[in-house]
């Protein structure tokens, strides 16, 4: 992976050099463990609503994400009903896409579902990347 020194002088992956929106993503999240179950159900739904797009569009929208899905609450949104389609639909700050703001509710559901199981939805997801390492362990 080729590396880019910034102008202030911070060493950073190719990708992550500008622009700044990107930068700041770079230095402050990507490749950083989140364990905070609304923060985790947020990446996971930014990542459906990215497929077929670039990331800088979804970082570019993610505020009006955040407010259009209330802070990717996943009690809040797994209540989301028709009226919540259709102003999601409606809202150009976010991408509106009926398929991928359907599969965002249902997901809320399935997510309090792992945190009632599990506990929380970190506890889950972690769990996999633990079994991966003991699995590849040499």
């Amino acid at each position: 992976m080729d590396l880019v020194i910034g102008d202030d002088g911070v060493p950073r992956c190719w990708w992550g050099a500008e622009p700044e929106i990107y930068r700041d993503y770079h230095d402050d999240e990507w490749g950083r463990a989140v364990t905070d179950d609304n923060r985790l159900f947020e990446k996971i739904c930014l990542e459906g609503f990215q497929a077929g797009l670039s990331w800088l569009t979804i970082l570019r929208k993610r505020e009006s994400f955040r407010a259009g899905f209330v802070g990717f609450d996943p009690a809040t949104v797994a209540g989301f009903g028709e009226e919540d389609v259709e102003r999601l639909l409606a809202d150009a700050g976010i991408v509106r896409h009926q398929g991928k703001i359907r599969s965002t509710i249902n997901n809320a559901g399935r997510a309090l579902e792992l945190i009632e199981e599990r506990g929380s939805l970190a506890t889950y997801f972690w769990s996999w990347s633990m079994r991966s390492c003991r699995r590849w362990a040499w």
